[in-house]
């Protein structure tokens, strides 16, 4: 017998192209379970994404801006409890208040900022500076701002994939723009291959992972850069010098939980030429990509052999 093809549905949000594809009873079931996963993926953006005024991160930030005082609620608080655990656990690396570095970098430019810029932002960085004591936050620095886009991608994914669950889903996965979260097996059991994006070649995938269960999240000087005089300059900022990143180009990590996941790969990147050892520490399965094109890591068997090829 030819068993169905999962259901497949595709939408954006939270600045990323995503999809859902879903083994459920029928398409219609299917069709119910995606409409309410993109309802929920919605509804985390609207509350806790920094670019919008009226959401519970923007309320937060006006709060920042004055150095204020301000209690959140239970799932605020519960993903600002990861994330001190992050900045813990990654030696201050990761580090929720460094978005405001971005008032200095225009990654839509071709241009590097005034390094007096940079400098004049880095007071108005540092966890260290946020006074968190559940449900209340304080801001001890006038100027400062929260950014939770490191981990809320993640959280969404798992979220949603717990619903399809919910939901009667049997299998399927949940991929918000390049993170993603397991529901369950293929039609057939089998697991699903999920290529790994060659930060060198141009959407080309350097390797792929099955995965029956659990998640698969990345980061990449690739996601938003600019290159200036040959030199390609990453997004991700270092909360101590304001400056992108070097060291490694890109790095995917699996895990039960895609949060988990994706703060791996977010703090491995963060550490520079010690991410290798870090994550080799942290026992993970894993993938990475130096500057100078080496690869390693666990899951680094038979990849670039895909260099040069197509999309898995």
């Amino acid at each position: 017998m030819t068993l169905p093809p999962a259901y497949r549905s595709t939408f954006r949000a939270m600045g990323s192209p995503c999809e859902v594809q879903l083994v459920a009873g029928d398409d219609a079931a299917a069709r119910s379970i995606a409409g309410a996963i993109v309802a929920l993926v919605e509804a985390l953006e609207a509350r806790h994404s920094r670019y919008r005024p009226a959401s519970v991160l923007g309320g937060i930030n006006r709060v920042a801006a004055v150095g204020g005082t301000i209690d959140v609620d239970d799932e605020t608080a519960s993903l600002l409890d990861y994330a001190a655990t992050c900045h813990r656990e990654s030696g201050g690396l990761f580090d929720i208040t460094s978005g405001v570095l971005r008032e200095a970098w225009d990654f839509a430019s071709a241009r590097l900022p005034d390094p007096s810029r940079v400098a004049a932002l880095l007071p108005r960085v540092g966890w260290d500076k946020v006074l968190w004591r559940r449900p209340t936050l304080r801001f001890t620095v006038p100027g400062m701002e929260l950014d939770l886009g490191g981990i809320v991608k993640e959280y969404a994914a798992d979220r949603s994939a717990a619903l399809a669950r919910e939901w009667g889903a049997t299998g399927g996965l949940v991929n918000l723009g390049g993170d993603i979260a397991i529901v369950g097996p293929r039609a057939d059991g089998g697991p699903w291959r999920i290529g790994v994006r060659d930060p060198d070649g141009a959407g080309a995938a350097l390797a792929s992972v099955r995965l029956r269960a659990g998640a698969l999240a990345s980061s990449g000087d690739y996601e938003r850069c600019i290159v200036v005089d040959g030199v390609r300059y990453g997004h991700l900022l270092h909360p101590r010098t304001g400056m992108p990143v070097r060291g490694l180009a890109a790095v995917s990590v699996t895990a039960e939980l895609c949060v988990v996941a994706g703060s791996a790969a977010t703090i491995a990147m963060l550490k520079e030429d010690d991410g290798p050892a870090w994550l080799a520490g942290l026992g993970l399965p894993h993938l990475w990509v130096d500057a100078g094109g080496r690869i390693g890591g666990s899951l680094a068997d038979g990849a670039g052999a895909n260099r040069g090829g197509d999309d898995a």
